[in-house]
């Protein structure tokens, strides 16, 4: 990851990852970060991850923004994330 970024110098770097992966994602995320420096993140299968962890690890690991929670199978699915709904969806 080091080196494509170095070499093609991309405007952003986004880590996807799979919001049931849980802790495996988190460590994922927090490696990547350490190593290309990413700017934000999309987590998909949100709608199983009843509690929200993966999306609040992600994002305090990495100190960098969730755009989008994908919430479904199909391209529509995809939702930009929302603190307040997603606080919401948590019932705090």
């Amino acid at each position: 990851m080091e080196k494509i970024c170095r070499v093609t110098q991309p405007n952003m770097k986004v880590f996807v990852a799979e919001a049931v992966a849980g802790n495996d994602a988190t460590e994922q995320a927090k490696a990547f970060n350490e190593i290309a420096g990413i700017d934000a993140s999309i987590l998909s299968k949100t709608d199983v991850d009843e509690k929200g962890g993966t999306i609040l690890s992600i994002g305090y690991v990495t100190g960098k923004p969730i755009l989008y929670l994908g919430v479904g199978q199909s391209y529509d699915d995809l939702e930009l994330f929302n603190k307040s709904k997603f606080v919401e969806r948590l019932g705090l």
